[in-house]
């Protein structure tokens, strides 16, 4: 099969097209003929050599959309011909970036018939980080006061969805250029982060979803009501922030995605409602993947970056 692979850590041109044996599903394994799977800002990172991974040669990916073609001893969700969408468990089980991928099968759900996969291959990564944290780990309600940071990106525009179908009041933060996308998601409240501090601009908040850490971090800690949460997408540096925390009487939570059939049956349910959609910056073919990488690495992408697989049946 072909598969993008690289013998090194470095820029997005270590990003190489091999051949590699077709893999075969072992027990309560299914094994996907990938029609598309997303590019993260994680797979970058870990092609540059930061993260989780320390193996190489490494072929990156986690999202995966398309055809069961086999399955393992013991499978009973999926049948050989069934169109699947779903997220390799992270981050060990990386690798769909390539015409065919084994997983367990409760890595995956079935594609909803309303999307192609272009749309679902775009999904699972950052919609399960999204709702992982805001419902799994906040357990959002209707009224709640909700702040995503970073709304228009591959998580953020996710959340603005799946927290707007909660019943929550949504604010996004998000660059001034980027404001109609984000209200055009359902966001309550836009604002513009380079000009505006979010800190000042809002108060009482019950959930803060933020994937930029940082700074961002230690800010956001002072807008939550008391029993807020925080939820962070990436680790902090104050070593003084649970003693803040526990004064505030709020809560901080770093999320690590998981893969997770029931989480993936739920957005599937949100995408058959017309809850939830993702939006899709751009496409490459797999073979283009070093551009796909460096599109990512710009940091001005709205939504997701998908790489197409093989024919594209809907």
């Amino acid at each position: 099969m072909r598969a993008i692979s690289q013998d090194i850590n470095g820029t997005p041109d270590v990003l190489k097209e091999v051949r590699l044996p077709k893999p075969v599903p072992g027990p309560s394994q299914i094994s996907v003929a990938v029609r598309a799977a997303g590019v993260n800002p994680t797979d970058w990172k870990h092609r540059a050599g930061g993260g989780f991974l320390d193996r190489l040669p490494l072929v990156l990916g986690w999202d995966v959309s398309g055809v069961v073609e086999a399955v393992g001893y013991g499978v009973t969700l999926f049948k050989p011909g069934d169109e699947v969408f779903g997220m390799l468990p992270y981050p060990y089980g990386v690798g769909s970036h390539a015409e065919y991928v084994t997983a367990p099968a409760r890595a995956f759900a079935h594609k909803p018939a309303g999307i192609d996969h272009i749309q679902a291959g775009a999904l699972p990564l950052a919609a399960l980080t999204a709702y992982q944290a805001l419902v799994d780990t906040a357990g959002v309600r209707p009224g709640q006061r909700v702040l995503v940071h970073a709304a228009a990106g591959g998580v953020g525009h996710l959340a603005v969805q799946i927290a707007k179908a909660r019943g929550a009041y949504v604010i996004g933060t998000a660059s001034a250029p980027k404001h109609d996308f984000v209200r055009s998601l359902g966001a309550d409240e836009v604002i513009d982060y380079r000009s505006v501090d979010f800190a000042e601009a809002v108060q009482n908040i019950d959930v803060v979803l933020d994937p930029l850490s940082g700074d961002t971090r230690a800010r956001s800690l002072g807008i939550l009501r008391p029993g807020g949460v925080l939820v962070s997408l990436l680790p902090g540096t104050d070593p003084d922030e649970a003693a803040r925390a526990d004064g505030l009487g709020v809560r901080v939570e770093t999320l690590l995605v998981e893969a997770d059939h029931a989480g993936m049956r739920a957005i599937a349910d949100l995408v058959e409602a017309g809850s939830l959609r993702a939006h899709i910056e751009a496409v490459f073919p797999l073979a283009e993947a070093a551009a796909a990488h460096a599109l990512g690495e710009t940091d001005r992408t709205t939504g997701k970056i998908v790489l197409t697989v093989g024919p594209q049946a809907s």
